[in-house]
């Protein structure tokens, strides 16, 4: 069986200095969530195997908070790939994945993340707000055999549930 987490980043700050999309930091609020869900995903005994985050500022800082937070002991890697990309080419990356691991957390955006989660599991509409966390469990043995419709929704954790309420949105 395989796992798969995806990690929306948190609440960015559209205050801030920054050049571009790409270099938005986190909000206060954001990086709250970010260290509440890295210790709740521990606590869940769900740490990851790999964790593998966008490039974007905003999502890097979130899995850094995350990874700190929760003491996972993974592989981390940044890739270019995660960010500004389609459901098409995250499975098609995932599919080519030189690892295997059994449980993949993804640390990334909208609106892929709810377009992928949505056709991994069918064709369910789904919403994943800042700093949420969902499981999507595959019956298979490797990544290469990732496929829309396969796979089975397990939990879908927003930081407002996890937190309390000043995490939301």
């Amino acid at each position: 069986m395989r796992s798969l987490i995806l990690f929306r980043h948190g609440k960015s700050d559209w205050d801030a200095p920054y050049a571009s999309d790409h270099e938005r930091p986190l909000a206060h609020r954001g990086k709250e969530a970010a260290i509440c869900m890295g210790r709740m995903l521990s606590q869940a005994g769900q740490a990851p195997d790999l964790a593998v985050s966008s490039s974007a500022l905003r999502a890097r800082a979130t899995l850094q908070l995350a990874v700190r937070a929760g003491r996972w002991h993974c592989p981390i890697r940044i890739d270019n790939a995660l960010y500004g990309c389609s459901s098409n080419s995250i499975v098609n990356w995932i599919r080519v994945l030189d690892e295997n691991p059994a449980r993949l957390l993804l640390t990334g955006h909208e609106p892929t993340w709810s377009e992928l989660a949505g056709s991994l599991i069918g064709d369910a509409n789904l919403r994943i707000p800042t700093a949420t966390m969902l499981r999507i469990d595959f019956g298979m043995q490797s990544w290469d055999s990732i496929d829309y419709g396969r796979g089975q929704l397990k939990w879908l954790m927003p930081p407002k549930l996890v937190c309390g309420s000043r995490d939301r949105k």
